[in-house]
């Protein structure tokens, strides 16, 4: 068991209230982690410091800024064996998650490093005479960052580093189930030599944690809220952020569809499928959860996918001997149990690498879903994927589409004029042709539609969500004015 500490002013600090929380393993049940269950008092703090040391980091030079980030890509990396355990204890994650984790990670850091210069402006023709007119891009101020446990590196340092990037001051609040995880990176940030102060951690018990957010999205200092995790949630917080007109960026649920087309290449899309489908036991935003075939290839398709899922077995990550890890909490296996028990009772059909035990659950495949069943439309995150039998290329574009979520997608074709025509039918943020529904890169606009949220992560389009676009004007000859 590790404890954890908040940090708030470049300083380790426990609950002014004198409360913890703990964090078990989900496997075992032991202690995984300890950490400070924050008060009110704490989260102002937190904010506050954040705030204090906002303007001399903001008023840094990019290159000062890069080198920094650059030395914590570094630190995070080689923390990896930590971050490895820390997964494995708090979430039950596989060795190959927690590393692929760092690594996506690290790459966001060093992607943020380059961003630094290239917040930038321009120069805007002016009707006036001898005026000078420029757009620029400047830190918004101190930026609230709340990242989700189920890839708790990636967006953990997702919800840091572009803000960090554009000279802003972070509030990062730790989810409660991976306190530990979250406390890592910004160790990791801390040993780049970042400022003290400039990034605060907080952590909460869970049943605070409406109160420690609510309390923070009020802070007067917090000027931009982002938020990956339940649609749920992002409501809650959208909303209360809107009564203070404070922009939100969030990165919700989703229920990717992937799209398979009569002539796709059915070897390669049944290993994208499974990838996504059951990479970390199916608990990623962008996980593949319903499968869309067309019928000319559904039997094929069917018969070499349940082969290969009948394959992912579970166990323990820390034994490593599973292609599988655990699912997060019980929760999750009686969730993903009683959709599949749905399905079969309105006839599904289920193919299983087998029974699920305690919080260790194999793959599971339901066949023949039908739009009556709960499996068809309700967001699983667990190692469970849906397979949908097509009328037809339109017909799969209208069950592709027929969802709340919009977040990311998959077509599979060996004709890419074709698949791109039906890639444009599909609305969501993010489409992948012959690739998984799984696939992430620091570079790229990360983000979704409808249920799934709004705003983008990721390059450029990251430093327009974490800063102010001013227009601002020179003037270069005497005014002439009508007063």
């Amino acid at each position: 068991m590790t404890y954890v500490s908040m940090r708030i002013a470049g300083a380790e600090r426990a609950a002014s209230n004198g409360r913890s929380f703990t964090r078990r393993n989900p496997v075992n049940g032991e202690i995984a982690s300890e950490a400070p269950a924050a008060s009110v008092a704490d989260a102002t703090a937190a904010a506050d410091a954040a705030a204090a040391a906002f303007p001399a980091w903001a008023a840094l030079g990019p290159n000062a800024r890069r080198a920094v980030l650059l030395k914590a890509a570094d630190a995070l990396a080689a923390k990896g064996d930590a971050f490895v355990a820390a997964m494995a204890s708090e979430i039950g994650a596989t060795e190959m998650w927690a590393r692929f984790n760092v690594m996506i990670a690290a790459s966001m850091l060093r992607e943020a490093a380059a961003l630094t210069t290239q917040v930038t402006g321009e120069v805007i023709p002016s009707d006036k005479p001898g005026c000078l007119s420029m757009g620029l891009r400047e830190p918004a101020g101190v930026v609230l960052g709340i990242a989700p446990w189920n890839a708790p590196v990636i967006l953990g340092v997702r919800a840091l580093a572009t803000p960090l990037a554009c000279g802003n001051g972070v509030v990062f609040k730790a989810s409660e189930i991976c306190p530990r995880t979250h406390a890592l990176i910004v160790e990791a940030l801390d040993e780049g030599g970042l400022p003290p102060g400039l990034v605060s951690l907080v952590t909460n018990a869970p049943e605070d944690a409406g109160e420690i957010v609510g309390a923070l999205v009020d802070h007067p200092a917090v000027r931009r809220i982002n938020f990956t995790g339940s649609t749920k949630v992002g409501r809650i917080i959208a909303e209360r952020a809107a009564r203070l007109l404070k922009p939100v960026l969030l990165e919700l649920g989703g229920k990717a569809p992937f799209v398979v087309l009569r002539d796709a290449d059915l070897d390669e899309a049944v290993k994208a499928a499974i990838f996504g489908a059951f990479f970390n036991q199916g608990q990623i935003c962008m996980s593949t959860e319903r499968i869309i075939l067309a019928p000319e290839i559904a039997e094929d398709f069917v018969a070499r996918f349940t082969r290969r899922a009948a394959e992912l077995t579970a166990g323990d990550p820390r034994e490593g001997k599973a292609p599988l890890g655990a699912v997060v909490d019980a929760h999750t296996v009686q969730k993903v149990t009683a959709l599949i028990d749905d399905a079969v009772a309105k006839g599904g059909r289920v193919y299983s690498a087998g029974a699920a035990d305690g919080v260790l659950m194999p793959a599971q495949v339901v066949d023949h879903v039908t739009s009556d069943m709960r499996i068809y439309s309700e967001e699983s995150f667990g190692p469970v994927v849906a397979l949908i039998r097509a009328k037809d290329e339109d017909d799969a574009v209208r069950l592709a589409n027929d969802t709340e979520y919009g977040l990311s997608a998959a077509v599979f074709s060996r004709d890419i004029a074709r698949a791109l025509t039906v890639a444009k039918r599909i609305r969501s943020g993010i489409c992948h042709i012959n690739g998984p529904t799984v696939h992430d890169e620091a570079q790229m606009p990360f983000g979704g539609t409808k249920d799934s949220g709004y705003g983008r992560f990721g390059g450029k389009a990251g430093i327009n969500e974490f800063t102010e676009l001013r227009w601002i004007t020179i003037e270069t000859q005497p005014g002439h004015y009508p007063l």
